[in-house]
């Protein structure tokens, strides 16, 4: 893979020396949140991450080659909003290296990327799922693919809200992909802290979250979820939401809006009907998670120090 891969220096002296890696996504940056939040949040994951301890590795596509750790200006630039940006997951990811297009990776072509590097943890906002409505669409997220299939500890604030979530729990259990809850035994629904789905693994500290993981991976197992909710005072009523969410579903279906769209779109009208509350609750679950994820990261890198 060295063709198809770039580390920067300070990441793989880093995965050398088995210290703490913690990766990041772009496709928040580039089709997620809104100029200028999403260059604060992109900059504001990689501090944190070197305030825990941890060695930040923002992934992407560039010039042909995976990126793994990118510098300021190429998290500017993927914050640019650029034409040129294409939003990479598993099913494009060799098609975007062929055409050496800019690509930001989703969920999925981001673990893919970690598995690539050697990276055990990866922070991300909400992770995809099965979509409401599957039984006409027939759509349904490849991060849960990738979780089932790449040995990397995904860190999040459970799924997204517009998903058929109890459909996600289902097939993630399918897939053997251990879920659990950080400080919480109930699955978090992304911009509100719980649900009624209850878990059955729940972990209260890194320590422990590190532990599990690695009998996981020894054992032959692949992905681990690893949810926490959005803090308290960001967390929107779950009945109030749930009506947003039916009326931009409604306008989406109206609007012919359909595949790959949908996601950005509810997101978008989400932010609108509730005045800007989601996107100031996105903000803080991304920063929480990073910081989770970097604490894990350091937990983990400390078996092998």
């Amino acid at each position: 893979m060295s063709g198809y891969l770039s580390i920067s220096p300070e990441v793989q002296q880093a995965l050398d020396a088995r210290q703490a890696v913690v990766a990041f996504e772009t496709t928040i940056l580039s089709f997620g949140l809104p100029s200028p939040v999403n260059e604060r949040v992109g900059f504001l994951c990689e501090s944190v991450a070197r305030e825990m301890g941890a060695v930040p590795a923002t992934v992407a596509i560039l010039n042909g080659q995976v990126r793994v750790g990118l510098d300021a200006s190429e998290i500017r630039y993927f914050c640019s909003r650029s034409p040129d940006i294409a939003k990479v997951n598993l099913q494009n990811f060799a098609a975007a290296l062929v055409s050496k297009r800019p690509g930001a990776f989703t969920v999925a072509a981001s673990v893919k990327a970690c598995a690539m590097a050697g990276i055990r943890v990866f922070a991300t906002g909400g992770i995809g799922g099965v979509h409401r409505g599957y039984a006409e669409t027939l759509d349904i997220s490849s991060d849960l693919r990738a979780l089932a299939e790449y040995p990397v500890i995904v860190v999040s604030a459970g799924a997204k809200s517009i998903l058929d979530v109890g459909a996600t729990l289902e097939v993630l259990e399918t897939l053997g992909v251990p879920v659990v809850g950080y400080n919480t035994d109930r699955f978090p629904l992304f911009f509100t802290a719980e649900s009624s789905f209850e878990l059955d693994q729940k972990c209260d500290s890194p320590e422990a979250v590190a532990a599990l993981a690695r009998t996981h991976f020894e054992c032959g197992g692949r992905g681990m979820l690893v949810v926490t909710p959005v803090p308290s005072e960001y967390s929107l009523p779950r009945e109030e939401l749930d009506r947003w969410i039916v009326t931009a579903l409604e306008e989406a279906s109206a609007r012919g809006v359909t595949g790959k769209a949908v996601t950005p779109f509810l997101l978008e009208r989400l932010e609108s009907l509730s005045g800007g509350r989601t996107l100031k609750a996105n903000e803080a679950l991304i920063e929480n998670n990073a910081r989770l994820a970097s604490r894990i990261a350091v937990a983990y890198s400390r078996a092998y120090q």
